[in-house]
């Protein structure tokens, strides 16, 4: 089963408009996510404007149908972020309920959970 990255690309994090603003730091941690999987089977990578978490961007959500989901912020727009959410993420995707133990937690994104949901009720 799919598991998606849904990376919000307006995210700006302090200081933001210090640098350089050619791209928001969501777009930079959008890109990088998006280069780990590149056409990966289990784990797709989308892009939302306004996940509405600025106050810990760069933020993701990580989605499978039928799976707890959840959202995670405060990143860094570097590689190695980007390499601890899809490693999350294929780690979600393997999942039968979407639960991944803490042991099997890339140790870049501890620290990073802002909420958990519970699957949506089948009607």
């Amino acid at each position: 089963m799919t598991t998606w990255i849904t990376v919000c690309d307006t995210c700006k994090r302090e200081g933001w408009e210090t640098g350089d603003m050619e791209l928001t730091d969501g777009e930079r941690l959008a890109e990088l996510v998006e280069s780990e999987t590149d056409g990966e089977a289990g784990v797709k990578v989308r892009r939302l404007s306004c996940l509405m978490g600025c106050g810990k961007g760069c933020n993701v959500a990580i989605q499978g149908s039928g799976k707890v989901s959840y959202t995670l912020g405060n990143f860094i727009p570097e590689k190695a972020a980007a390499e601890a959410i899809v490693d999350y993420a294929r780690c979600h995707a393997v999942s039968e309920t979407g639960v991944v133990p803490y042991g099997q937690w890339p140790q870049a994104i501890k620290g990073h959970f802002v909420t958990r949901h519970p699957p949506l009720p089948r009607e």
